[in-house]
């Protein structure tokens, strides 16, 4: 997508800017290195290692070398590293730290020692081979629903829905992206390539320290922000603390959020002190971007891209009318290869729809409005969605979890959770939900905690919720 006459893209790390030209000339050193020491096309390759300059010119790398990238999260035990190894027939490690043990049988590689050397002629970095590779990547699956599963992608795939999502939300060569979630998981690394293929600048910030973010996004005159709803509530809080920073957002044309649903109350407070919505979106591992709303449309999370068809079904197998809810499914270009078997052979995926294990509706003008996940609970004879659910009690002006607990009685018991930092009475907040549920739908139980724990992910996390609310399970 970069036009003849762009500068192409540019990076603003820790140590400044570098330019199109220099982070051409980098990545081919590394790529050089890389190759010296034996990595070649074709092998699978565990990248771990925080968001830095050297971590996207490694990854860079590696696509021109043709590799099939495994990207895994920095802050998972060295037990699910050497699992995801093992699972994924890594040959080669790379790595921002030394590991506690080697998970690749001695083939481990530092980031930062690579590249030491310049090309002697670098010209434009070519990842054409990568995207024609049927296992481009093996990402991972959040393992909220048990454990994370290998999904494989192919290049020409996820290209496919990287341009496709640049044309929907009329991404530009002048942009300054700072996406403010790790590169190691689907929305991060997605962000990543629609940088390169714009051909605009991308942003490295401590996304894990806020405040400073937040305060380099300021000085570098940011466009495009993309993160997970926990990070915004964050942001508005560090906003609050610094009010001067709200203007130096204002160049901001693009909230995006993804990765989990966005809370009602979340979205409403940030309009109310932004001055601008943001951009819902829905997509998964297995499929890339789906829906997305966008600067002209900011509602719900979106029409599907062009191309990519959604259709939901209702419990009873027909197709659901606009706005009942139902199962979504999804037919993409964008969709995966398959899944990993535990030897790491690929199990194709059989069809042309994709059943994503979401409920949702679409409303009449064909937007997609996302509940949860398709994790149905029954009480009292009736069928419940709890994540749909959360997005009713929202109404409260909270935001809200709802853990369901076996319960030999009444099938479920609901325990609904408000993010309180005020630190309401459960009564108090009983009372305030209760004029947004039907009579089924009531809680057993209101338990008021300051806010949610969160995973890596940028998720809820659902297990370490259980913990402390004292429920079993999950």
């Amino acid at each position: 997508m970069i036009e003849a006459g762009q500068a192409g893209p540019s990076l603003i790390g820790a140590a400044g800017p570098v330019r199109s030209a220099a982070l051409w000339r980098r990545v081919h050193a590394v790529t050089a290195d890389l190759a010296r020491r034996g990595v070649r096309g074709g092998d699978r390759v565990l990248v771990q290692a925080d968001n830095s300059r050297e971590y996207v010119e490694t990854l860079l790398s590696l696509m021109q070398l043709d590799v099939s990238l495994v990207p895994v999260d920095p802050r998972q035990t060295p037990a699910d590293t050497r699992a995801a190894a093992r699972q994924a027939s890594a040959r080669w490690m790379l790595t921002d730290r030394r590991p506690e043990t080697d998970p690749v049988g001695g083939r481990v590689l530092l980031i930062g020692e690579l590249g030491g050397g310049e090309a002697a002629e670098p010209g434009e970095v070519d990842l054409s081979a990568w995207f024609r590779r049927r296992d481009a990547a093996v990402l991972w699956s959040s393992g909220t629903t048990g454990r994370p599963k290998g999904i494989v992608k192919s290049g020409s795939a996820v290209l496919d829905n990287t341009e496709r999502t640049a044309r929907a939300m009329g991404y530009r060569p002048q942009d300054v992206m700072a996406p403010l979630l790790p590169f190691s998981h689907q929305y991060g690394l997605s962000v990543l390539l629609l940088w390169w293929r714009v051909g605009c600048t991308l942003l490295v910030t401590p996304y894990q320290r806020l405040d400073l973010a937040v305060g380099q996004a300021v000085a570098h005159g940011v466009t495009c922000v993309d993160a997970a709803p926990p990070t915004y509530h964050a942001l508005l809080g560090v906003v609050r603390r610094r009010p001067i920073m709200r203007a130096g957002l204002g160049g901001v044309r693009v909230w995006g959020v993804g990765g989990a649903p966005l809370p009602a109350p979340l979205a409403e407070a940030f309009r109310t002190q932004m001055g601008a919505p943001l951009l819902d979106g829905y997509g998964l591992s297995e499929l890339g971007n789906v829906a997305l709303a966008t600067p002209a449309d900011p509602v719900a999370c979106g029409r599907p891209l062009p191309g990519v068809e959604v259709r939901i079904t209702a419990p009873d197998g027909r197709p659901a009318a606009p706005g009942e809810l139902g199962s979504i499914e999804v037919c993409s270009a964008g969709r995966m290869e398959g899944y990993l078997t535990e030897d790491g052979a690929l199990r194709p995926t059989d069809g042309d729809w994709f059943r994503t294990g979401d409920v949702g509706h679409l409303d009449e003008d064909g937007r997609l409005w996302l509940s949860g996940r398709d994790q149905a609970v029954h009480r009292m004879g009736y069928t419940i969605f709890p994540e749909s659910l959360e997005r009713k009690a929202e109404g409260c002006g909270r935001q809200i979890k709802v853990v369901a607990v076996d319960d030999v009685r009444r099938g479920h018991a609901l325990h609904f959770v408000v993010a309180d930092p005020e630190g309401g009475s459960p009564l108090a907040w009983r009372r305030r939900l209760a004029p947004h549920l039907a009579e089924f739908e009531q809680p057993n139980t209101v338990h008021v905690v300051d806010s949610f724990p969160v995973s890596f992910n940028g998720k809820v996390d659902t297990t370490a919720l259980r913990r402390l609310i004292g429920v079993a399970g999950g």
